[in-house]
């Protein structure tokens, strides 16, 4: 078992580039930003972009290419100028997508994907300079392409932010100083009067106990419904976000549980009412998902369990979070679904590990 504090992104396995900065007409024209599709590498992009938001002057634009599923997620960021959103993220750009983007006048844009299509759709879209990473045969079409170590299944990958971090670096921006940048949920975030218990609670725990990505990743039920009830028997209010197809673990987690101090809101909330109660929750017990990353970025702290994926790589960003894995032998495997059928590397952690994780975590604070 490993109990980890996870403090900040450096070095580790991230290739140091040459600076070139960006021209003084790119940044005049603004920067636009191809981003991750999924909710966590989204979070994981954020200081990397926010640092570009530091290049540009007082009149450039800086956007965001994105599903349109994201989109409130950026409006929360008051920070990020123009946001276009894409119906249909794993496909060809529509025309009027590509027009959008083009009608901008983006005078350069970074691809945070490994998309061949997305550059080449950027291409199409008159962006006169392209950067990001080199992968799936897309070097050609980028101005300046940034070659990574090819991914493993071993431990001590090179964590997602600083990848992003040591390109955006590479364009002549300043470090990071480990600082998430502001979150503002906004319209759409105000919680109903039916959610007022757990709206109004100082002790509300949030359950992240889905995992989009593939069954592998999820921690049980019955190791969830422990936690939550060691919570609420102390005077606390326990609440489960996910999807609307994460429901039934919601359903299986509340099982015996006082329906006055356990919320069972899998596909009940939008984006900015997740985001709100994240922002308000006393602590959060996840997954490695978009849950546990957006809740790390809004300032939550909490205990995220890991099993099959690469703690050291997708770790959630802030000093406020206990990680706990057991690192199997067969660990990391990044399967969707657990190849032994036993879930071993999740199973070893107990519902006893995560509450002392817990205890221990808020005593800090």
């Amino acid at each position: 078992m490993t109990v980890s504090a996870f403090s900040g992104y450096c070095g580790g396995g991230v290739p140091s580039f040459p600076v070139t900065a960006l021209a003084p007409e790119d940044l005049h024209n603004g920067i636009v930003v191809r981003m991750p599709n999924w909710l966590g590498d989204a979070v994981m992009a954020l200081p990397a972009l926010y640092q570009l938001r530091s290049l540009l002057p007082e009149h450039g634009a800086l956007g965001v290419i994105t599903p349109a599923s994201l989109t409130a997620f950026y409006q929360a960021m008051p920070w990020v100028d123009v946001i276009l959103p894409l119906a249909s993220p794993h496909r060809i750009w529509s025309s009027d997508e590509r027009w959008m983007v083009r009608r901008s006048a983006f005078g350069a844009g970074v691809l945070f994907n490994h998309s061949l299509r997305d550059a080449l759709m950027m291409r199409l879209c008159r962006i006169p300079r392209l950067y990001g990473a080199a992968a799936r045969g897309r070097s050609l079409l980028l101005t300046r392409h940034f070659d990574f170590p090819e991914r493993r299944n071993t431990w001590n990958h090179a964590p997602f932010p600083a990848r992003y971090l040591s390109m955006v670096q590479a364009l002549g921006a300043p470090a990071w100083d480990g600082r998430m940048p502001e979150i503002i949920p906004g319209p759409g975030s105000e919680l109903p009067d039916a959610w007022r218990a757990v709206a109004d609670s100082p002790r509300l725990l949030v359950l992240g106990a889905g995992a989009s990505y593939g069954a592998a990743k999820r921690w049980g039920s019955g190791s969830y419904h422990e936690v939550a009830r060691q919570w609420i028997a102390a005077g606390g209010v326990a609440a489960m976000v996910g999807s609307p197809s994460e429901a039934g673990i919601g359903a299986e987690i509340g099982t015996g549980l006082p329906e006055d101090a356990y919320f069972n809101l899998a596909g009940k909330t939008t984006l900015p009412q997740l985001m709100r109660l994240l922002k308000q929750a006393k602590a959060a017990v996840a997954n490695d998902s978009g849950v546990m990353h957006l809740a790390a970025a809004l300032g939550c702290p909490g205990v995220a369990v890991y099993g099959p994926t690469d703690h050291t790589s997708t770790a959630p960003i802030g000093a406020h979070w206990r990680i706990l894995t057991a690192q199997a032998d067969c660990a990391p495997c990044f399967k969707r679904v657990c190849p032994r059928g036993d879930a071993v590397c999740m199973k070893a952690v107990t519902a006893a590990d995560v509450v002392t994780a817990l205890e221990e975590l808020l005593s800090e604070s």
